[in-house]
C-alpha cells in the first residue's frame, strides 16, 4: 500500500473540524477513525460516546464492542437495529484493526442506517484507501486519518493544547516536556492534563519549575540546559549534566540527547550558510519571519538566540560535528559502541566536540 500523504497539520484540522460538528450535533453516520496515533483517535470517540445521547439514552441505545471479541456480521446485525425511545443508537466498534473480516463492513458503510451512528476506531495503522470498506465510509460518513507529528511539529501543537487551556508555557518548559515525553501526543496530553489540575488558582503562564515539580523533570539537568552549555561552549557545565545523565540513563537516554545537540548544530549550520550567501553572493539576508519559516521556529526570540550562538562557531567545524552526531546516533542504537554506556559515549562526543 503506497505511503499516505497526509500530514499532522492536516490530522489536527481535521480533528479539529469534526470536534466542532460534534459539538454542534451535526453528526455522521459512519465515523472511521483510523492511524497511528491513538489520541485523536480515543478523543473523538469519547466525545461521540458522550455527546450523541443523554445519559439516560445511553443504558438502551449506546453499544461498545472490540473486534477481537467480534465479526464483521454481529456488527452489521448491530447496527441494523432500530433505537429504543431515541432518535439515533451509537454503536463503537474499538479496537477495529482486530475486527475478522473487516472488509465485509462494506456492505454497511456503503448504505449505512440514518438512526445509527457507527465508530470505527481503528489503530496502530489506516485502512486501505483502495477498499470498498474505506471508500463507503469516506463517501457516506467521516474519516479521520492520524498521523503522528515529527520532532519538530510538536512543540507548536502544545503551546496550541496548552493555549486552549488558557495558559502559556516558557520555552524552556516545552523544551523539557518534549525531550523527556517523545512525541506520543497521548503521553504528553495525559501529563498535561495532570499538570493543570495541579497548578496554583490563578496561574497562567507554566513555568520549568512546574515541570520539576509536577511531572519530575528537572530544571538544571536536560537536554535544553545541556544544549545551551555546548552552544556557548561552556565544557564544565556540559559535562556537568552529562554525568547527572550518566548516573540517571533510563531519564535521559542518548539517542535523544544526540537527536537535541543534532537539531541545534543543524540550525547553526543553516543560519550560518545563509550568512555566507548573503556575503558572497549578495542574496539578501532572510528577515526574521522568513527565519521562522526555514528553521521552523514560531516566535522571534527564539531566532535572535539561534543567531547570537551561531556566530561562536565556523560552519567547517559544525559540518565536522554534525558528522560526530550521525557517529553517535548510530552508537545510541548499539552499532560500533564497544560496550560502553549511554553515560561514557555521551562524555565521549562532548569531548570530541569542544575539542575540535
Amino acid at each position: 500500500m503506497a505511503k499516505s500523504a497526509q500530514k499532522f497539520r492536516d490530522t489536527v484540522a481535521a480533528y479539529e473540524r469534526i470536534a466542532g460538528e460534534v459539538a454542534a450535533r451535526r453528526f455522521s453516520p459512519v465515523y472511521l477513525l483510523m492511524g497511528e496515533e491513538s489520541y485523536f483517535i480515543d478523543t473523538l470517540s469519547e466525545q461521540l460516546a458522550a455527546t450523541v445521547l443523554t445519559e439516560a439514552e445511553r443504558a438502551f441505545n449506546q453499544i461498545t464492542v472490540y473486534g477481537k471479541d467480534s465479526e464483521a456480521g454481529q456488527v452489521i446485525n448491530l447496527c441494523r437495529q432500530l433505537p429504543m425511545m431515541g432518535s439515533y443508537q451509537v454503536v463503537i466498534l474499538r479496537e477495529a484493526q482486530q475486527l475478522r473480516g473487516i472488509e465485509k463492513l462494506s456492505y454497511y458503510t456503503q448504505k449505512p442506517s440514518p438512526t445509527t451512528i457507527l465508530v470505527i476506531c481503528h489503530k496502530e495503522k489506516s485502512v486501505d484507501k483502495r477498499s470498498a470498506f474505506y471508500k463507503g465510509c469516506a463517501a457516506n460518513g467521516t474519516v479521520l486519518e492520524s498521523v503522528r507529528p515529527r520532532d519538530y511539529e510538536i512543540a507548536a501543537w502544545l503551546e496550541q493544547f496548552i493555549s486552549k487551556k488558557g495558559l502559556a508555557i516558557d520555552r524552556k518548559a516545552l523544551s523539557m516536556l518534549t525531550d523527556h515525553l517523545g512525541t506520543g501526543i497521548a503521553k504528553i496530553a495525559n501529563e498535561l492534563q495532570k499538570l493543570v489540575v495541579s497548578l496554583p488558582e490563578g496561574t497562567r503562564r507554566i513555568t520549568d519549575a512546574d515541570i520539576e515539580r509536577n511531572i519530575g523533570i528537572s530544571k538544571e539537568f536536560n537536554n535544553f540546559e545541556l544544549c545551551k552549555a555546548v552552544a556557548t561552549r561552556d565544557m564544565a557545565r556540559a559535562l556537568m549534566i552529562a554525568d547527572h545523565f550518566a548516573r540517571n540513563p533510563k531519564d535521559n537516554p542518548l539517542l535523544v540527547t544526540v537527536l537535541a545537540l543534532f537539531g541545534q548544530f543543524k540550525e547553526i549550520f543553516t543560519l550560518n550558510y545563509l550568512r555566507w550567501l548573503s556575503r558572497r553572493k549578495n542574496t539578501p539576508f532572510p528577515s526574521d519571519t522568513e527565519l521562522m519559516r526555514i528553521l521552523r521556529k514560531n516566535n522571534t526570540f527564539v531566532i535572535g538566540e539561534i543567531k547570537a550562538v551561531s556566530a561562536n562557531w565556523d560552519n567547517r567545524q559544525v559540518f565536522r560535528i554534525l558528522g560526530l552526531l550521525r557517529e553517535y546516533d548510530g552508537k545510541s542504537k548499539g552499532l560500533n559502541a564497544g560496550g560502553a554506556s549511554d553515560g561514557e559515549l555521551l562524555r565521549e562526543l562532548l569531548l570530541k566536540i569542544f575539542l575540535l
